[in-house]
């Protein structure tokens, strides 16, 4: 907090939260619960979209970072001044660090200055990150005991390294290294060249000058160098040189956003490198899950170095008739049996239930039977457990874990508005009464921006596929060119056979079929197909 201010009831308060450098799971606890809480959320454009889903339906999202539509640093600190003293939480979002040249310091001050109480997050630093993704130790033991940490931004001094002209200026701001800046001055070059690690942020573009100049001042041309491009994404890369080779243009290529690591510590990366080696780095895999529903699978993906591409197919939204499911719940008495085929069923008959005042306590006559373990995850999070659970995860695997005779068993089945009529008419048939219950509905949102580039292009290896809908509503959404396009390039992902026997209608290549109907078994399914194809056959 700033300095002992102490928020009056007009005041709010404004927290300097790191996102760290890019991979969703590395934004801190304490930074995800303040977002969760925030009336305004003032981010970068390397911040991670994902962090934004934590927020507030309500909370006002202000990106100051977006390319050729940045705000100059002055405005940011007033716009969070303003809205601190409006009274508002805010949440400045800012990539890595807030305080590891992350201008933190700037905006912490105007808000001391202007008595609205501050709190600083820290955040996982762009070079730690990329050091440590890279497989390179920053410190170690028998590589010497001094790191580094360099910004190598807009120094224009004459002791300071040129900016070619057109060099990409990643993050647009006000030089503070150049002499006569308040707290600045020129980068000590000779010092620099007698610490043992060196990591220099925002040099992509200077690196041949960066090189010579540590060479110049005395550092072994033949000292490694690494290049860590998108660290912690999907599409990390690294490139690897010399300061001999670097100030000869060998990393003319690499281009921002990239840290650059100098110093021994980087011949350690041929045995303790990782992330490359994941075992679906490098492959591009689309998502058509719900947005709602993707987050899992998204993870789970990028989790084994796969990278991903959201592109919802469907959404959901409660059903258009109402009427059937108020009936159901003000008749829940007359049930035996409450069959839940989704999560989007469970949670959506749950609101409902709610939303007439009742709660769990308002099932107490009824057993619950589901299908598959997301639905059983989805019922404890409402605070219940089923009574029946099939050995597989499908309807036809929640028939058999019914009894042969039925007769006299009334039976309510809470599902979408559209499904497949397998399991109400086996149950039927054993001689139960069965009620069917639309309690949501599914809807085709727009495909997201750069899916039809993406496909078109080639970006695209796999898209997963998790049910039959999925493969009917992406093809309808593309046009001809498209869905040629698809068909020739693009492997399908698919659970289950169901959804495979979709896909193969539809003309789609079926690469892999999931036996498992969760996200862990498909990317499981997914790992096992790419070591079959990476491994020689005899």
């Amino acid at each position: 907090m700033s300095d002992g201010h102490r928020a009056s009831p007009e005041t709010g308060r404004v927290y300097l939260v790191g996102a760290g450098p890019g991979a969703p799971g590395l934004l801190t606890l304490r930074g995800r619960d303040l977002l969760a809480r925030a009336d305004t959320v003032v981010h970068d454009y390397l911040v991670s979209p994902v962090h934004l889903r934590h927020v507030r339906e309500d909370c006002e999202i202000i990106s100051v970072g977006d390319r050729g539509q940045r705000l100059d640093q002055r405005s940011i600190n007033d716009l969070l001044v303003l809205r601190g003293l409006q009274g508002e939480m805010v949440v400045r979002l800012k990539g890595g660090d807030p305080f590891v040249f992350g201008r933190g310091g700037e905006e912490a001050s105007a808000l001391a200055a202007a008595g609205v109480p501050f709190e600083v997050v820290p955040g996982v630093t762009a070079a730690v990150a990329s050091a440590a993704y890279a497989g390179i130790p920053m410190t170690h033991r028998g590589y010497g005991p001094s790191m580094a940490l360099v910004t190598a931004h807009r120094a224009d001094a004459p002791n300071d390294v040129p900016v070619p002209a057109g060099t990409p200026d990643p993050d647009d701001e006000t030089d503070l290294d150049a002499p006569g800046a308040a707290g600045g001055g020129a980068i000590r070059w000779s010092a620099l060249a007698g610490i043992d690690t060196l990591a220099f942020y925002m040099g992509a573009g200077r690196a041949a000058a960066i090189a010579a100049r540590l060479v110049e001042a005395g550092r072994s041309g033949e000292t490694p160098v690494a290049f860590v491009r998108n660290a912690t994404r999907p599409d990390q890369s690294v490139f690897e040189s010399t300061l001999a080779g670097v100030a000869a243009g060998a990393a003319a290529h690499v281009r921002p956003p990239a840290v650059i690591i100098v110093g021994e510590v980087v011949r350690l990366r041929a045995r303790l490198a990782w992330a490359e080696h994941r075992p679906l780095h490098g492959l591009r895999v689309g998502v058509t899950r719900a947005a709602s529903q993707g987050d899992d699978l998204i993870e789970a993906l990028e989790a084994q170095g796969a990278d991903t591409l959201a592109m919802p197919t469907l959404d959901f939204a409660p059903p258009l008739d109402a009427g059937p499911l108020q009936v159901a719940l003000a008749t829940l008495a007359e049930w035996h049996w409450l069959v839940f085929t989704s999560t989007n069923g469970v949670d959506f008959f749950m609101r409902a239930l709610h939303g007439r005042g009742l709660d769990a306590r308002a099932l107490a006559g009824l057993k619950l039977a589901c299908v598959g373990p997301a639905t059983v995850k989805a019922l404890r999070a409402w605070g219940l457990r089923a009574d029946r659970i099939p050995d597989r995860f499908v309807a036809e695997g929640l028939i058999a874990a019914f009894e042969a005779d039925l007769t006299g068993q009334r039976v309510l089945v809470a599902r979408a508005a559209e499904a497949r009529e397998v399991l109400p008419e086996a149950l039927r048939a054993r001689g139960a009464e069965v009620q069917v219950v639309p309690v949501y509905r599914s809807v085709t949102p727009p495909l997201a921006p750069g899916v039809v580039g993406a496909i078109a292009a080639g970006h695209l290896d796999l898209i997963t596929f998790t049910s039959a809908s999925t493969v009917t509503r992406l093809m309808s959404q593309l046009d001809p060119v498209g869905q040629a396009t698809l068909r020739a390039r693009v492997g399908a992902l698919c659970i289950g056979p169901v959804t495979a026997e979709a896909a193969r209608a539809a003309g789609l290549r079926v690469d892999v079929c999931a036996p498992s109907h969760t996200a862990e078994g498909l990317v499981d399914a997914l790992v096992a197909w790419r070591s079959a194809a990476e491994t020689p056959s005899n």
